[in-house]
């Protein structure tokens, strides 16, 4: 059975018209009556009985309108799937993301919201998950896309594009000791109080690296960045935090910039499993993200 007759079949069905039908699907009438005797040539029996200027299904057409109404929405949904367009032409489909609590809740939501707005086909899955655990699911194919923050950029088994350099900026209360001291050393931190998010976040783990000279470092973990910053604001502590996240705090004055520069650099990426034909929702992604980056980056961006 050819998908095109069991279209035509199944707009007869509807509209019980060869007349309708053949003007709805843009088809000479003789068209659909030849494609409908095709179609009852191939099953070896009749589709419909024709009683005088009217049709009604037979019982063997009756049985046929449900699967004929289900091969055509899988094939529908198949050419999504494989395109990443619906029948509308728009894009549609599933992307599963990998991504950090710093990179969804500080730089993704213009481009969620744009999504959510122009693509309402496209739906996204942001999967919690650090470096490690990200590149895995990427090279075993169940993410689609991950987004990382990390000082290298070519990663095993993976393509990836740098998508900005990530500023990162060492945070206290604005009552704290080492608030006003210019010159901050890597001893002087270490002698600190020390506030952080989860072993595996890249920025915790090489500012603890770069302490650990100066012997063990001791963090309190507070698992979020907005944990963190409130802990930091109430006086407990000191925490190397991306600057996007701390915007409005050194806006406000609840948090102050510290005078140590870090001695390392993280660039957000984008990446996927090397090889891979990215699907035409994947590729839209990866495209908006690459101008909301360029958009960030331009002066007068905010």
């Amino acid at each position: 059975m050819e998908l095109k007759l069991l279209v035509t079949f199944e707009k007869v069905a509807t509209v019980l018209s060869f007349t309708r039908a053949a003007a709805e699907l843009s088809y000479a009438q003789s068209s659909v009556t030849a494609q409908i005797r095709s179609l009852e040539t191939d099953l070896g029996t009749e589709l419909f009985e024709r009683l005088g200027s009217r049709i009604c299904l037979t019982e063997a057409g009756k049985r046929l309108l449900p699967y004929a109404c289900q091969i055509i929405a899988l094939h529908g949904e198949a050419r999504a799937a494989v395109t990443g367009r619906g029948g509308s032409g728009e894009p549609s489909g599933m992307i599963m993301i990998g991504t950090m609590e710093s990179l969804t809740s500080y730089r993704l939501p213009p481009l969620l919201e744009l999504f959510h707005h122009r693509y309402p086909g496209v739906r996204l899955s942001l999967r919690p998950t650090l470096g490690d655990a990200t590149r895995r699911a990427l090279r075993e194919g169940t993410y689609d896309i991950g987004l990382l923050m990390e000082p290298d950029t070519a990663h095993e088994g993976l393509d990836s594009e740098v998508l900005c350099e990530e500023p990162l900026i060492l945070v206290s209360g604005p009552a704290h000791p080492l608030a006003w001291r210019t010159r901050l050393t890597t001893a002087d931190l270490a002698a600190a109080a020390l506030v952080g998010t989860e072993p595996g976040c890249p920025y915790r783990d090489l500012f603890e690296a770069e302490l650990r000279p100066c012997g063990p470092p001791v963090f309190t973990e507070y698992g979020t960045i907005e944990a963190t910053k409130r802990g930091v604001a109430a006086g407990l502590g000191i925490a190397l935090l991306p600057r996007i996240a701390v915007g409005t705090e050194l806006a406000s004055g609840e948090l102050m910039a510290l005078d140590w520069e870090p001695p390392f650099t993280l660039f957000t990426q984008i990446a996927w499993r090397r090889g891979k034909r990215l699907p035409a929702q994947v590729l839209l992604f990866v495209e908006q993200a690459r101008r909301l980056a360029r958009e960030q980056a331009s002066p007068g961006s905010p």
